[in-house]
C-alpha cells in the first residue's frame, strides 16, 4: 500500500470520473507518494505542518496503478512517485489523517 497525501477540500473537489492528476505532476512530472507509516508523518509535519486542513490519505495498491511507478530517493530515504494520472481503481480507500491540538499530524488508527 503506498498513500498520498491532500487537503479534504481539494480531494472533495476532485471528479473521480477523471483521473487523478495532483498539482506535482504538471509541476515536477509525478505523484509523490509515501509507503512507510513512520515516513508519512515526518513528510507530513515537514510539508503540511502550517496548511490549513482538513488532509485525508488516498491509499493506493500499487499493483493496480495504472502508470508507472518509480521508487527513487529523496532526503535519503526512498519514496514512491507515480508518472502519471492515477487511476481510481487503484484506489482501496481515503481515509482522514488527524492531528493533535497543536496541528501535529497524527499516524491514523490501523497504520501503525
Amino acid at each position: 500500500m503506498i498513500y498520498h497525501i491532500i487537503s479534504q477540500d481539494a480531494y472533495d473537489a476532485l471528479d473521480e470520473a477523471k483521473p487523478y492528476a495532483a498539482d506535482t505532476l504538471a509541476e515536477e512530472g509525478f505523484i509523490h507518494c509515501t509507503a512507510e507509516p513512520k515516513l508519512l508523518v515526518e513528510v507530513a509535519n515537514r510539508y503540511y505542518a502550517t496548511k490549513p486542513g482538513p488532509f485525508v490519505l488516498i491509499c493506493i495498491d500499487e499493483a493496480r496503478i495504472a502508470p508507472v511507478v518509480r521508487w527513487e530517493e529523496s532526503s535519503g530515504d526512498i519514496y514512491p512517485h507515480i508518472y502519471g494520472p492515477l487511476n481510481w481503481n487503484a484506489v482501496e480507500q481515503v481515509i482522514d489523517f488527524p492531528r493533535d491540538e497543536e496541528g501535529t499530524f497524527l499516524l491514523p488508527p490501523g497504520l501503525a
